[in-house]
């Protein structure tokens, strides 16, 4: 193994279910020591692209190599070296906490000591509980802790913040942050954009089996200088029609038009321009105009999950 080669390289990466296209020439390279987030909404493919990757389905085209070696023939191997944790499943549900973190460390030459890690993520608190019995957000903690309990050179984390409570998702992020600083290459699967923004060095976007979007977190929510959102949420009961989609509504998002790229999304209408103090006073002397009245009202820099709903949509799947 050369020391250069890439903890995950995916190339030209496709799978079906049978007639349905799953995967269409997904490639996704992941460098040791960063944080790199696949983002996409339910049914988009990450699913398939993580268990592709893991091993625990062949691809029907295209590579994937886990320290230069193929997860499915070679699973021996990968497997040694890669933590997986699953947002469902995974845990052997009549077991306890410490007895499974107890048994994976047995498997490892150099695992991480399970007190160390029942303390740091609060397991102990419920350590005599069955997995079948923890809350959501206790098996969250419990599979993070067996995911990384064996010092993997790359990890897989699905979700590692849903269902917890803002202190442990602090400390679930710092140890995201720890496990990128000590070199492990962390490939990230979220619905919560805040802790992409945050964790993430790189980020791949995944929209109807194809990558959309790929890049470093910089590029992706920075693409030009003096690129803002404004964001109003109207109270449509001062519009006529009381709706946005109304007449008096199509009007109004006309007047806004010349201030910037307009989106609308029931109430609230946000808008993409460079807001200089000039074009926030045109911005609410159009709405004085029309006598429409504003519920919230904020000017910001673009964030992730801006450019999430700008590459795949803002309607529900």
């Amino acid at each position: 193994m050369v020391a250069s080669t890439p903890p995950l390289s995916v190339r030209g990466l496709s799978h079906s279910y049978g007639r349905v296209r799953a995967l269409e020439s997904v490639d996704l390279a992941v460098r040791a020591g960063s944080v790199h987030a696949v983002l996409g909404p339910n049914g988009a493919g990450k699913s398939t692209t993580i268990a592709c990757a893991v091993g625990l389905l062949r691809p029907s085209a295209g590579t994937v190599r886990i320290l230069g070696h193929d997860p499915v023939t070679e699973h021996a191997f990968t497997s040694g070296v890669t933590g997986v944790m699953l947002q469902d499943g995974g845990l052997p549900l009549a077991a306890r906490p410490l007895e499974v973190l107890h048994h994976l460390s047995r498997l490892y030459a150099d695992p991480v000591p399970v007190p160390e890690l029942a303390g740091r993520l609060g397991i102990d608190s419920f350590s005599r509980t069955t997995i079948r019995r923890l809350s959501g957000g206790q098996r969250q903690r419990v599979g993070l802790a067996a995911a990384v309990i064996g010092r993997p050179r790359l990890v897989f984390l699905d979700e590692p913040t849903a269902g917890l409570d803002p202190q442990a998702s602090l400390v679930v992020q710092e140890v995201i942050r720890e496990l990128r600083d000590s070199g492990t290459a962390v490939v990230l699967t979220t619905h919560a954009m805040r802790d992409a923004q945050e964790l993430a060095d790189e980020v791949t976007v995944i929209d109807h089996g194809s990558v959309i979007a790929s890049g470093s977190l910089e590029d992706l929510v920075h693409p030009a200088a003096g690129d803002q959102l404004l964001t109003a949420v109207l109270d449509t009961d001062s519009l006529a029609g009381d709706s946005l989609e109304s007449p008096d509504g199509a009007a109004l998002m006309h007047a806004l038009s010349d201030l910037g790229s307009v989106a609308v999304s029931g109430a609230r209408i946000t808008l993409t321009g460079d807001f200089s103090p000039i074009a926030l006073a045109r911005f609410t002397a159009v709405l004085a105009e029309r006598d429409v009245r504003v519920r919230e009202l904020s000017v910001h820099g673009r964030t992730l999950e801006d450019v999430f709903l700008d590459l795949t949509g803002r309607d529900l799947r």
